[in-house]
């Protein structure tokens, strides 16, 4: 029975509170392959003057949970089998991974592509796209919470590419009982995920692909590579080691394996068209 590939385009920008996003987020879908399914795009307001207002501990509350509420109800519009999100920061993978773990019965797989593991709240950090695989498992704000009616099983979770973490991140991981798996032990063999499928019987999967998962040395659109950053900006924050061709070889490898159902891709700042596009934005002739 033909299956219904969604691609749903989600400029967030306001849970990484870094307005960069929103563009990446435009240009990762002029760079994706032509899609002759549906398409959605949710509406997200570019940034003002007007800094993010903090509520409950989380910056852009309200227009976060607006946001993912408009994701959900574009996705049920289409009542899809797979879904392909462009992002935007990390939480515009709440909806679709939320959407799919009803869609298969709670038996989704969730693998994560991070250097980050996405487990804390607003006890922890402000930023809610450093929330999201959190809240699909049940933790964090009561209100994100509830757009997901099925949690996730930890069982059938696995973090790869993480290689450090924080001590609250270590401390929320165990509690959780979040599987991961480092970078080293992917760099030449995708083994470890592979293993991790068959053991839980994984027949769908879906996939959130963080950029920021890869060598900032050797892949430079990402924030750790924002310009201009002052002095330290960046100090005490884990960065990837992984290499694009490793992601790929692990994503392919994994697509042999089992059905996945789910991709989302986040955190993209091509920082240099960026640059490229104010420059040409300020040059009178162009205008």
């Amino acid at each position: 029975m033909p299956t219904t590939t969604l691609r749903l385009n989600m400029p967030q920008w306001q849970g990484g509170a870094e307005p960069a996003y929103r563009f990446g987020a435009e240009l990762l879908r002029w760079l994706a392959p032509a899609h002759d399914g549906p398409e959605e795009t949710v509406a997200v307001p570019e940034a003002g003057d007007r800094p993010l207002e903090t509520e409950r501990g989380i910056k852009a509350r309200t227009i976060l949970l607006s946001q993912a509420r408009a994701a959900r109800a574009a996705i049920e519009r289409h009542r899809p089998g797979r879904i392909v999100t462009l992002g935007g920061d990390c939480l515009i993978d709440l909806a679709p991974m939320a959407w799919l773990n009803r869609r298969y019965a709670g038996m989704l797989g969730v693998l994560w592509v991070d250097a980050h593991p996405d487990v804390m709240s607003a006890a922890e950090f402000s930023h809610a796209h450093a929330h999201v695989l959190g809240m699909l498992l049940g933790r964090g704000d009561e209100e994100f919470t509830a757009e997901v009616e099925r949690k996730l099983d930890p069982a059938r979770v696995m973090i790869a590419g993480m290689s450090a973490w924080t001590q609250d991140e270590g401390r929320i991981l165990q509690g959780l009982g979040i599987r991961h798996t480092p970078a080293v032990d992917l760099a030449d063999s995708s083994q470890p995920i592979l293993e991790w499928i068959e053991a839980e019987g994984i027949a769908h999967l879906a996939v959130h692909w963080d950029l920021d998962v890869l060598d900032a040395a050797h892949f430079s659109p990402l924030l750790f590579n924002k310009p201009d950053a002052p002095q330290g900006a960046f100090d005490g924050i884990v960065q990837g080691s992984m290499q694009l061709g490793q992601v790929v070889r692990l994503l392919q490898d994994v697509s042999a394996a089992c059905d996945v159902v789910g991709l989302g891709i986040a955190e993209f700042l091509p920082w240099d068209m960026l640059r490229l596009r104010n420059a040409l934005a300020s040059l009178p002739i162009m205008r």
